[in-house]
């Protein structure tokens, strides 16, 4: 009989849920008490499938296009954010409209509003295609591009007198964006952009923090949905030294395979639309495994939070109790 290796566990910190996650989670639930099932909610409100599942169980409802929801219903934009077309076509059909676009992403959009209105074109440093990006986007009434690395730098083709400014897909860290505006200011030497204050704080923390981690485990868990892409951008920071990473969606999809060996150290995080309890669920699962011992890194708490929408607010005052 072979016996279960023993295991020690090195918890990241900060991991898990950031203040726009809690904030938009807590206006749909908010909006259920208040309104009463069903909510309707444009696109997943932040990328957990157990989230999503949760929610629906209370009586919200997912969309992916407006065109689904009945007229006049309560409504609620993701924390991705949304274009300005889906604003005016939300209007256009009365719907009760709740805005948990996380307020990073709002900054964001007003970054490149104000660009385009100074006749700048607007490029994006992010995922063509992601959410937020396409959010961003479609905020931008003027001119408008967007790069993911260096060598779509290269490939731009602009206005030899075109005015650029850039801003950045929030989700990114400082690390993930640093090549790319070293890049644009290579290539372009007047491009405008704003200080690094714009990148999420929550992104570059769970980094700075898997940085830490890869350095002393010897394998790291992520615990994150396949469409998040900071829970993605996690594992490949883990892997950067040569340590083996894997993402995975809950206790189920961990292999007991993996963690052959006598001796292990783990390290495991979370994403920030990752729920705790999916992290205490990989942690059971691998005490099942051999895990000895179970250490979190000291760290600073994080202390950000962000106020629920107005209108909500005062929909739950003028509520009856």
């Amino acid at each position: 009989m072979t016996s279960k290796p023993k295991m020690d566990v090195l918890l990241a910190q900060p991991r898990g849920f950031c203040a726009g996650v809690v904030r938009a989670i807590e206006i749909v639930e908010r909006a259920l008490e208040v309104y009463g099932p069903p909510v309707y909610v444009l696109h997943e409100i932040v990328h957990n499938q157990h989230v999503v599942e949760d929610l629906k169980s209370r009586g919200a409802v997912f969309v992916e296009r407006l065109s689904e929801v009945p007229a006049g219903a309560p409504t609620i934009f993701s924390a991705h954010g949304v274009a300005t077309a889906m604003v005016d076509e939300a209007a256009a059909r009365q719907l009760d409209i709740l805005d948990a676009t996380c307020p990073l992403v709002t900054k964001v959009h007003y970054q490149a509003q104000r660009y385009s209105m100074e006749q700048y074109a607007v490029i994006i440093i992010g995922h063509p295609g992601h959410p937020e990006v396409e959010g961003t986007r479609g905020r931008i009434p003027g001119p408008v591009y967007v790069v993911s690395d260096v060598n779509d730098v290269a490939a731009l083709d602009v206005g030899q007198d075109q005015r650029l400014a850039y801003v950045t897909q929030t989700t990114l860290s400082v690390d993930d964006t640093k090549d790319v505006i070293v890049a644009l200011r290579q290539r372009f030497p007047h491009i405008q952009g704003p200080d690094l204050s714009g990148i999420c704080y929550a992104t570059q923390n769970r980094q700075n923090a898997v940085r830490k981690l890869a350095g002393q485990v010897d394998i790291l868990l992520v615990v994150g949905a396949r469409n998040s892409s900071n829970s993605n951008r996690l594992r490949e920071v883990g892997e950067q030294p040569g340590t083996r990473a894997y993402l995975v969606q809950d206790a189920t999809e961990l292999d007991e395979a993996w963690f052959s060996g006598s001796q292990l150290r783990v390290g495991v995080t979370a994403g920030a639309s990752t729920p705790e309890i999916l992290v205490r669920g990989v942690l059971k699962k691998l005490e099942a495994f051999g895990v000895v011992q179970v250490t979190e890194m000291p760290a600073e708490p994080e202390t950000t939070t962000f106020r629920l929408p107005a209108a909500l607010l005062k929909k739950a005052r003028s509520s009856p109790q």
